[in-house]
């Protein structure tokens, strides 16, 4: 109870929150040989453990408690094990994380294993030790970490391979020459915290008010559906009507309360899952098959809003609920209110369906720390959206039971709602279209590029179009007895919009669609073949060795095919010619696409430490040229967004502070004049 409240205090008492939680890193791993003679070596793995942490020993009292230490090596026929390991002897005591007596050391420990020499070559001996470590408070997810000895060959005395490592030591591969790291992803050059130059601005306090307007906005459109519009009135005056005075207002208040809480409670299992990977958020909105799914989900969607069949939910579930509204009391009114939940989710699931979507695509990683807990910014970002929701949903119930007079100035329901939810329909059909075009991108099908794009939403546009004029019928609509001014306004906008839209499926280069930015594939993505205006480089090492040779700064764009506001920029912003003259000619490009899906080489795939989001480390698998990206811009520049645009030297020395969106055409190039003039300044 104490972590919901504290929960329902950090969502109502602010929108700003931020202070990422640092990785803890206790223990620290040497490894050297003594090579006795030709025939006979001991490897030493040794670990240094920082105060108040210790590990677990080999072998405990009970398999029901902390993990033990472990050590695998692997097989290789120029050696054997001679004997198990050797360990010292451990320290006991009652741990109160496992409720036991267990077995540990703390400040140092040394593990010596025998190995006999089968060869005159040289060679080298690996495996991976696996480790907890704990304190008095709290425990570290269990580590993995891989040693290497190397073995020299007949002739040699001794050999000291001294490998301080935190965690697993990784091949360096792929990304930045630069790194000292044994983690390839981490340029040991670049500094977050002091750049070169004042370029741009240090990363704000992460701001959820967004996503909470976001939800504020769902929950309004879901209120003007059939299924909970009729029901302001209806429940309103029953409250009112059934109580007498002040206790009837109270109730009805009650009631748009715990409307608001329901659907806040919804989100609350996300805060209960273990270690959310901080890309989960970029993984679902470039996710292929996701992408898809959604595709399909908000498709059918669009068909139950056009009155084809309706969505609902097992009629069991509300008959239950009903009943349980017959209890007296706040119970009854909580009941009263699940049951409003159940009975209209064939209007409001769609809504909370793209609400979620939107809420999923937003950028965020990571964890934030909030009296003394490491909430899942994940989780947070769901909770405050679906807090807005709830409260724009509950709020009207409660404004009307307080002033009941307002009930007489509400439009009476009838053909008006069934029209929302027409249009609505057409808006999720574009919404379909946006997410099989993300696919499309990731995937490079070629299925739906920017001409057919613009031809979809015509047709669209044509529909509803041809709705809002009554030319166009559905089951469900009511004879349209006159047309409102209000309803020839809004057809007269649809239609512009429409036309506003034709240009685009002829591929019309003189036509602006500043309006729509970042939803169309890019321009580059077309049957008429049209390059990218800027000159960029896609590749990491390749880029930077360009830069190199030219003696040019250079500027990652860390960017997405299914990232809309990176094509705002590229459309918006890249196009003007005083950007394009300083990327072209002053810069080196480098834009890397996170969730670029090409599968590198079986070679060329490997694992590497990444945070798991909980304060302790896990392996990631390096499959995808996306995953290196992704992984370096997470792990270098603290950062999962896209676009982030990066200025560095060529020996990848950090400019200035990395930003993101930046739509201001004058502070984007002030922020590219700033790197220019600090690279200028550190070369002399």
């Amino acid at each position: 109870m104490k972590k919901i409240f504290s929960i329902l205090l950090l969502l109502f008492s602010a929108f700003c929150i931020s202070a990422f939680s640092q990785i803890q890193n206790p223990v620290h791993w040497k490894f050297s040989v003594n090579k006795n003679s030709d025939t006979e070596a001991e490897l030493i793995l040794k670990a240094t453990i920082e105060k108040d942490w210790h590990i677990y020993a080999m072998n405990q009292e009970s398999d029901q408690g902390p993990i033990s230490l472990t050590f695998t090596f692997e097989k290789n026929k120029n050696y054997s094990l001679d004997g198990k390991i050797i360990e010292p002897k451990p320290e006991k005591m009652y741990d109160n994380n496992f409720e036991m007596n267990v077995k540990y050391y703390e400040h140092e420990v040394a593990y010596k294993q025998k190995i006999k020499i089968l060869t005159q070559e040289s060679f080298s001996v690996k495996g991976v030790l696996n480790f907890q470590t704990c304190n008095s408070s709290m425990c570290l997810p269990p580590t993995d970490v891989d040693f290497e000895f190397k073995i020299e060959g007949k002739g040699g005395q001794q050999i000291k391979d001294s490998s301080d490592t935190t965690h697993a030591q990784e091949p360096d591969t792929t990304v930045g020459n630069k790194s000292t790291s044994s983690n390839p992803y981490i340029l040991s050059s670049v500094d977050l915290n002091n750049p070169a130059g004042p370029c741009g601005e240090k990363r704000q306090d992460l701001t959820l008010l967004g996503i909470f307007l976001l939800g504020i906005l769902g929950g309004s459109i879901a209120l003007l559906t059939p299924c909970v519009f009729p029901m302001i009135p209806l429940t309103v005056s029953f409250f009112t009507k059934s109580a007498a005075g002040k206790k009837g207002v109270r109730d009805s208040m009650m009631y748009g309360f715990f409307i608001m809480l329901i659907y806040f409670l919804l989100s609350l299992p996300f805060h209960f899952i273990p270690g959310i990977d901080p890309e989960v958020l970029n993984q679902i909105s470039t996710n292929t098959w996701l992408n898809i799914l959604f595709f399909l989900i908000f498709v059918v969607f669009a068909v139950s809003f056009f009155g084809y069949f309706e969505i609902t939910l097992p009629s069991r579930w509300a008959n239950k609920t009903d009943v349980a509204s017959n209890f007296g009391g706040f119970i009854g009114i909580f009941f009263m209110a699940l049951t409003l939940a159940i009975v209209s989710f064939s209007c409001t699931g769609p809504i909370l369906g793209t609400l979620l979507a939107g809420t999923l695509n937003a950028n965020s990683a990571g964890t934030m720390s909030f009296l003394g807990m490491n909430l899942q910014i994940v989780a947070v970002k769901l909770s405050v959206g679906m807090l807005g929701f709830g409260i724009a949903l509950g709020l009207p119930f409660a404004l009307f039971a307080a002033f009941p007079a307002w009930l007489n100035t509400l439009p009476k329901s009838g053909g008006w709602l069934n029209s929302v939810k027409i249009v609505l329909g057409f808006v999720e059909i574009a919404l379909a279209i946006k997410f099989f075009s993300n696919a499309d991108l990731v995937e490079q099908w070629g299925l739906l590029k920017r001409e057919t794009f613009f031809a979809l939403w015509f047709i669209c546009g044509i529909g509803l179009t041809l709705y809002i004029f009554g030319i166009l019928k559905f089951p469900h609509d009511s004879p349209i007895k006159k047309f409102t001014v209000l309803r020839l306004g809004i057809g007269v906008i649809f239609l512009a919009f429409t036309v506003y839209l034709f240009p685009g499926i002829i591929g019309g280069k003189w036509w602006s669609y500043h309006f729509l930015s970042g939803f169309p594939p890019p321009k580059y993505y077309s049957y008429f073949k049209q390059e990218h205006e800027i000159k960029t480089f896609n590749d990491f090492e390749k880029g930077m060795s360009y830069a190199r040779e030219q003696k040019k700064p250079v500027m990652i764009d860390f960017t997405g095919w299914a990232c809309v506001n990176c094509r705002k920029m590229e459309e918006d912003v890249w196009v003007e010619d005083t950007v394009k003259n300083i990327l072209n000619n002053k810069y080196v490009v480098i834009s890397l696409y996170v969730d670029e899906r090409t599968k590198l080489s079986e070679e060329k795939q490997h694992s590497v430490d990444v945070p798991d989001g909980e304060g302790g480390k896990k392996k990631k698998k390096i499959r995808t040229t996306g995953d290196q990206w992704s992984t370096l811009e997470a792990l270098t520049f603290g950062n999962n967004t896209q676009p982030l645009y990066v200025l560095l030297s060529p020996d990848t020395l950090l400019l200035g502070n990395p930003v993101g969106y930046t739509p201001n055409i004058d502070t984007y190039v002030e922020y590219l004049n700033c790197g220019l003039e600090t690279y200028k300044r550190i070369k002399k």
